[in-house]
């Protein structure tokens, strides 16, 4: 795998997760749902702590994980479904936006 195939794949993981914490939200499955919620928060941790800040884009990379970071612990802590699905989009978009850097080459 290409590094922008393994982070394409990091960012899918986290849109499972997540899905399946609404899952066990909705099923009453609370530490299963805590249990999701903090992969993801782990994936999120992991990734900003890997940064490059030399780079500009690092900054804006920063600033989301630190979104990210600060509405997961949000909705862990109010076991919010709502904000969880508000959360996969930006998953899904880095997840494409990786995808497509993996066919091109980069």
């Amino acid at each position: 795998m290409t590094p922008a195939e393994r982070t394409a794949a990091v960012y899918d993981k986290c849109i499972t997760e997540l899905n399946k914490a609404v899952y066990y939200i909705d099923n009453k499955n609370i530490p299963s749902a805590h249990k999701s919620i903090m992969k993801v928060q782990n994936i999120v941790d992991y990734l900003d702590s890997h940064l490059v800040v030399k780079y500009e884009i690092s900054n804006n990379f920063a600033d989301l994980y630190s979104f990210l970071r600060k509405s997961l612990i949000k909705a862990n802590i109010k076991k919010d479904t709502e904000k969880i699905q508000e959360l996969i989009p930006y998953f899904q978009n880095l997840k494409d936006a990786f995808s497509e850097m993996s066919k091109r080459g980069m």
